[in-house]
């Protein structure tokens, strides 16, 4: 069996932590969609706002996620299934769950891609001179410019290409930012303190006076973190798929049949098993990545914006943050500039792409062979629905503020706010939980987690459930839980249809 995989890498064997860092690939991909929007935008964002207190609750929240994203690649390495085709077992008609991560992805996608577009036409215009333009508006206008480009390289483009360019993104980055740490002279103490030390997030008295801030309940401003810091639930779906295109463990196989699995838990020893070291290695660098950027933006925002009372927000979500940079040399703020555009380009290309890869599972869980006889139709459909449909969100929300006539026009963190509750939060829990009961339900004892990790997995999902239906509330009341609500029924409506229609047709 095992001649029909690929070999243990050296690096999997290896005690060598430095010969790790060859396994470093798909984790790249995955934090270099949140290493963008995630520390520039609200890392900074959080850091103005709430200081080094918010450093112990980004903490906690990545070591949450990397539960949840570890509970699911560990099955897809040891049985070659993805959560999508896990799924389709669960109670009630065939497949109802994922038609209902199909719905969710539907709304949301477009709106993320939207979302990143525009933030990065709010660097653009500034640059330009143009923010005052077309009402305030042209930052739309520049985002929509922005999103054509990238359609044009997502489409001659797939996931070799997406892991070079995110790779070398990350690796960059994170040695300008371990710098800029040390230049801008933190306090140390209070540093290491908001790692330990718990503290309530609570807004300071010039945050009130803030528009954004006066009517934005803390815990929609808080959680709205916990669904941008370290990726959405929709981004590890697609991180468990790659772990099946890099060939890791039975991932690059066919689904591992009851009989295998009993083999290979009499085995400690099985290749399989021993794949697990690079999903370890693999997703651990991802999240200490994202969590090093993360707390360096924290710091800045503290140590630079709060104490000038600003935010990023509105139309200026990356303009403040070149002062970071400019106490050290002024010019190095053109600097700020490029590497900016470059990090959020990346980002928006990256989930553009994932969106395919979710698409691809997707109809993999319900049939195999038609996912692969048309995976390049479905690419171009998912590629095509999520771009288009960004720019659509786009050129919607710049003409119904053109229309309202309104100076201000309506913020972008307002517009990703709903789509990242439902996909960064509350998507997030589902995933934990379903990951508990897919061990309990397909793996044989000697296979499952210990006690300690369904532990921790049943907490992140209830945490997660929790932060997301709180937030939701909070946010949109009765609105967002009917939404939730119609979406659920929705899924079980289309599966029922699809099984009676499969049932007449085999009658």
């Amino acid at each position: 069996m095992n001649s029909l995989y690929p070999p243990l890498p050296a690096a999997v064997q290896s005690g060598n932590p430095v010969r790790w860092l060859s396994l470093f690939g798909p984790g790249a991909v995955i934090a270099s969609l949140t290493i963008g929007v995630g520390e520039l935008v609200f890392s900074s964002r959080g850091g103005s706002i709430f200081g080094y207190r918010l450093l112990g609750f980004f903490t906690a929240v990545l070591g949450l996620k990397w539960v949840l994203v570890f509970a699911s690649a560990r099955h897809m390495v040891l049985t070659g299934a993805h959560p999508f085709q896990r799924w389709m077992h669960l109670p009630g008609p065939r497949g109802w769950f994922p038609l209902v991560f199909f719905l969710l992805a539907l709304v949301c996608f477009p709106v993320w891609v939207s979302f990143h577009s525009g933030t990065v036409g709010t660097l653009l215009s500034g640059l330009a001179g143009t923010e005052k333009s077309l009402r305030g508006g042209a930052h739309f206008v520049w985002g929509m410019a922005t999103l054509a480009v990238v359609l044009v390289l997502v489409f001659s483009g797939g996931y070799p290409a997406l892991e070079r360019i995110q790779l070398a993104i990350v690796l960059l980055m994170l040695v300008c930012v371990v710098v800029s740490l040390f230049a801008v002279k933190p306090d140390w103490l209070e540093f290491f303190k908001g790692f330990l030390v718990p503290h309530p997030l609570t807004y300071p008295d010039w945050a009130t006076r803030q528009p954004e801030l006066a009517g934005r309940p803390v815990w929609v401003e808080a959680v709205t973190y916990v669904g941008v810091i370290g990726g959405s639930g929709y981004d590890y779906l697609a991180y468990v798929s790659y772990l099946r295109d890099k060939g890791w463990g039975r991932a690059g196989g066919p689904i591992a049949t009851p009989a295998e699995l009993e083999s290979m838990a009499k085995d400690p020893a099985h290749l399989h098993r021993r794949w697990l070291r690079a999903v370890i290695v693999d997703s651990v660098l991802s999240f200490l990545a994202v969590l090093v950027f993360s707390s360096v933006f924290v710091v800045c925002g503290a140590v630079i914006l709060g104490p000038q009372h600003k935010i990023p927000g509105g139309g200026n979500l990356l303009a403040l943050q070149a002062e970071f940079v400019m106490p050290i040399y002024p010019w190095l703020k053109y600097v700020y500039f490029v590497g900016a555009f470059l990090t959020i380009f990346g980002t928006l290309y990256g989930t553009i792409e994932v969106a395919p890869t979710v698409l691809r599972e997707l109809v993999c869980a319900f049939n195999p062979e038609q996912a692969a006889e048309q995976r390049p139709k479905l690419r171009r459909l998912a590629v095509s629905w999520a771009g288009f449909g960004g720019f659509a969100v786009l050129a919607g929300t710049f003409l119904c503020h053109l229309v309202s006539g309104r100076e201000s026009p309506p913020g972008l963190i307002a517009l990703l706010t709903p789509a990242n509750l439902f996909t960064g939060v509350l998507a997030c829990g589902l995933i934990c939980l379903l990951a508990a009961w897919t061990d309990c339900r397909f793996l044989p004892r000697g296979l499952r987690s210990g006690i300690l990790s369904r532990m921790l997995n049943a907490a992140a999902g209830l945490i997660f459930l929790a932060l997301g239906i709180k937030g939701d509330w909070d946010d949109s009341g009765w609105t967002a839980i009917l939404i939730l609500t119609g979406t659920l029924a929705l899924g079980w409506i289309g599966a029922w249809v699809g099984e009676a229609r499969r049932f007449r047709r085999r009658s």
